[in-house]
């Protein structure tokens, strides 16, 4: 896809980022909270994936690095002149020391805890281990090196294995003065009840449709108003996924897996054959992967703007030009119910298929067949 450059995007990267996008209501609760002197001194910010989760961590760490408790407003005018004003905003401009110092992963007051990287492998782990956080057991029996908050990140704690869970615990139960921990979890419930229970939760919604496409313009500014406007349906409230998908191709994937549905049940069988071709000859299956969420995607949506008879209509947003069309007839061949069955049936198909490594294009062709099945009925 024509305009996005990666190491743009990098900047982007929440550690690196001053912007957030649509989240003022949880901002205003994290600066309240500093504010009344009584900070929690463990958050636990959910949400689905990037929709900014880690974003605001980053941004209210730097907020708390940068100012220290809010007592240290409250001393009253000075010989000099007035009392200091209390912030109104999470914001530190990206000029100021501490940002420069977090974004290059340098200030002695922040950790973060992340899947660390496993040399013996030589890849990262599939885990956050226990020696990842005994890092901020050691760290946190020290005395902040510049005397305000010391500030950890778990990104993400859904990442943890059981003896990290536990060991993050501990901190929990028995946390140091002037000590924040920022969890971000996409699944909380898969966290231990007690980790959850000393957390004050702050839970982050989707973006709005003003809200995601503000953030799309911003983080993408190169591709067209097509585009943006595909990305953003795709995208369903998260600008780390448009990110993501403007990265990996994932609208030029889809608008071409659907023009060679569009062609069923007489589909052009040299097309086909090149593009199974495709997925197989990627090593990584990141391409195939990624085909197979995108149409599932695209198929739950057509089911249930086809049972809502909303194709074409109120709440439905085109992808890129002649999707509507498509759907329309496709929403023709059978009805909704035999389409989510479909659904479920293409679905277990590609997860057999990956769980035992079969055949990338022969999996491929399998769903066409599939499909062809349906538009013959």
């Amino acid at each position: 896809m024509s305009g996005y450059d990666p190491q743009e995007a990098a900047t982007w990267a929440p550690r690196h980022t001053s912007v957030l996008f649509g989240h003022e209501t949880a901002e205003k609760a994290m600066l309240e909270a500093w504010a009344s002197g009584r900070l929690p001194h463990a958050w636990l910010i959910t949400g689905p994936r990037g929709v900014g989760k880690s974003t605001l961590a980053f941004r209210f760490a730097r907020f708390l690095l940068a100012n220290g408790p809010a007592s240290s407003f409250d001393s009253g005018p000075s010989l000099f002149g007035d009392a200091p004003v209390l912030p109104d905003s999470l914001a530190i401009s990206e000029e100021h020391p501490v940002f420069a110092r977090v974004a290059s992963a340098g200030h002695a007051d922040l950790i973060t805890v992340e899947r660390s990287w496993d040399d013996k492998a030589d890849r990262w782990r599939g885990d956050i281990v226990v020696q990842d956080v005994r890092a901020v057991i050691d760290r946190f029996g020290m005395t902040a090196a510049e005397g305000g908050y010391r500030v950890c990140i778990v990104d993400a704690a859904d990442d943890m294995n059981v003896n990290a869970a536990n060991a993050l615990l501990k901190i929990l139960e028995e946390p140091p003065p002037n000590a924040v921990l920022l969890l971000v979890s996409h699944a909380p419930g898969g966290l231990l009840p007690t980790i959850r229970s000393r957390c004050r939760r702050l839970a982050l919604k989707p973006l709005d449709d003003a809200a995601l496409a503000q953030a799309i313009d911003r983080l993408l500014p190169d591709l067209d108003a097509t585009e943006r406007r595909g990305l953003a349906v795709l995208a369903e409230g998260s600008p780390g996924r448009a990110v993501l998908l403007a990265g990996q191709g994932g609208l030029k994937l889809l608008h071409g897996l659907l023009e060679m549905v569009g062609q069923l049940p007489k589909p052009d069988i040299a097309k086909l054959h090149s593009f199974g071709d495709a997925l197989a000859r990627d090593r990584s299956g990141n391409g195939f992967q990624l085909m197979g969420e995108l149409f599932r995607w695209w198929l739950a949506r057509l089911v249930r703007a086809a049972a809502a008879g909303q194709i074409g209509g109120v709440g439905w947003s085109e992808i890129f030009p002649g999707e509507t069309a498509l759907a329309q007839r496709m929403a023709q061949w059978q009805s909704p119910v035999r389409w989510a069955e479909d659904w479920e049936q293409i679905g277990r198909l590609l997860d057999r298929g990956e769980s035992v490594n079969l055949d990338r294009k022969q999996m491929f062709l399998n769903l066409f067949a599939a499909l062809g099945r349906a538009a013959t009925r």
